[in-house]
């Protein structure tokens, strides 16, 4: 018990210590004064639920280039909490680059990509019976990231990019406290190290063959991060002490943020923040990121279960009611552990709205972790929900200089 106590303290140190939230009174004031007593009632217990938000603001000047301002409400970049899936979207936009500056001929997105098995744990893929040749590809992966956060995607890419090219990448672009060093498989920190050999095919034909990797590069694990008060193993069974997320990916709310950015307005970010992507790869980023599981046709999904709003949380989730067909959402969430996330940027085609909203939560009653027991539908799909609205029904009442164009993310969906 005195270890517990001890533990517990050192904890709510650290977080003290490191505790820096920022907030602009006039986000806060925005939330406070439209807020129901649920909202009223989550924000005023900033421990509890740890949550973050980050409305950005979009003006339009004549040439219809835009302009942004970030306003925050209890941003703290160094309050811990577990990205899950929203390190999908640096993970893609990495791939896409290290596909580009290979630069082999006939090795693109869209072809046919092998992962061999390589070293312990690792599994191969040879097919794809969700594409419609059924064979995989870089580009099947990233349409399955978006379209239902597909965890098996994902790890393909980070094996395909390895441990160590993704973080130095992310690390020159500027994102020095982003790491991403595991795959959304039950392996240990040396295993992810070593990521798959790989084959690029064309019927039958080796177009381009990627040895086995071993990632070197160092990480600071320095600042320990312990989270809850009793977690399930791996072997199911209950410890009686926080689960460490010391060596746990991790992306602060600020850069999944600026990464959504800089895909989707790369020119309004520093040339280094840029991602080397080509034209073909901006508009199938912009279809997939806001595409909906019903609209796909490659993969197919059950609609039941893969509902409108299964990756789209801003505004949209509680009721699983359908998005109207005029609103778009382009954004990369994540849920894991108890924390929801998102990142969107929302374009209303027929107001002529748009801005960016960034936010998460921490939903754990209990404080056991890993046992699914999470306040998800209860607490954090509807605070997203209400918190988007209150952004939206904002902006719509706006007034703005200039009307702005969203031709360019107007897609005709197939």
């Amino acid at each position: 018990m005195k270890y517990a106590a001890s533990l517990l303290l050192l904890i709510i140190i650290t977080f003290s210590v490191y505790a820096q939230p920022k907030t602009d009174s006039f986000l806060e004031n925005l939330i406070r004064s439209n807020a129901s007593p649920f909202l009223e009632d989550v924000l005023n217990q900033p421990d509890t639920f740890q949550y973050q938000i980050i409305y950005t603001r979009i003006n339009r000047d004549k040439r219809n280039k835009p302009h942004f301002k970030n306003f925050y409400f209890n941003v703290d970049r160094n309050r811990y909490f577990n990205p899950a899936s929203t390190v999908k979207l640096p993970t893609a936009l990495i791939a896409l680059e290290k596909l580009n500056e290979l630069n082999k001929p006939g090795v693109d997105k869209y072809t046919t990509m092998l992962t061999d098995s390589s070293f312990e744990k690792q599994t191969s893929i040879l097919t794809d019976t969700s594409s419609g040749g059924g064979l995989p590809s870089i580009a099947q992966y990233i349409r399955k990231i978006f379209l239902v956060s597909d965890n098996d995607a994902y790890n393909r890419l980070y094996e395909f990019n390895g441990q160590q090219t993704t973080n130095e990448k992310l690390w020159r672009k500027g994102y020095k406290d982003t790491r991403i060093t595991r795959r959304f498989v039950t392996m240990n920190e040396e295993q992810n190290r070593h990521t798959n050999a790989i084959r690029f095919m064309k019927d039958g034909r080796l177009l381009y063959e990627q040895p086995p990797a071993y990632s070197t590069v160092s990480f600071n694990f320095s600042k320990k991060i312990w989270i809850g008060h009793a977690h399930y193993n791996r072997d199911d069974s209950l410890i009686n002490s926080p689960m460490d997320f010391t060596t746990h990916n991790n992306l602060p709310l600020e850069d999944l943020r600026q990464m959504l950015q800089s895909v989707l307005f790369p020119s309004s970010v520093p040339a280094k923040q840029q991602f080397n992507l080509t034209k073909d790869d901006y508009n199938f980023l912009y279809q997939y990121m806001s595409e909906l599981p019903y609209e796909s046709s490659h993969p197919k999904y059950d609609t039941t279960e893969f509902f409108d709003s299964y990756t789209k949380f801003f505004f949209f989730k509680a009721g699983k009611e359908k998005i109207p067909s005029h609103i778009r959402s382009f954004n990369k969430p994540g849920w894991s552990y108890g924390f929801l996330t998102d990142a969107a940027y929302i374009a209303d085609f027929k107001n002529n709205v748009e801005f960016m909203i960034s936010g998460v939560i921490y939903v754990n009653k209990d404080g056991v972790l890993n046992d699914d027991k999470y306040e998800y539908e209860e607490t954090g799909y509807p605070f997203f929900k209400e918190v988007g609205t209150i952004i939206y029904n904002y902006e719509l009442k706006r007034p703005r200089k200039y009307i702005p164009d969203l031709s360019n993310f107007k897609i005709i969906y197939h």
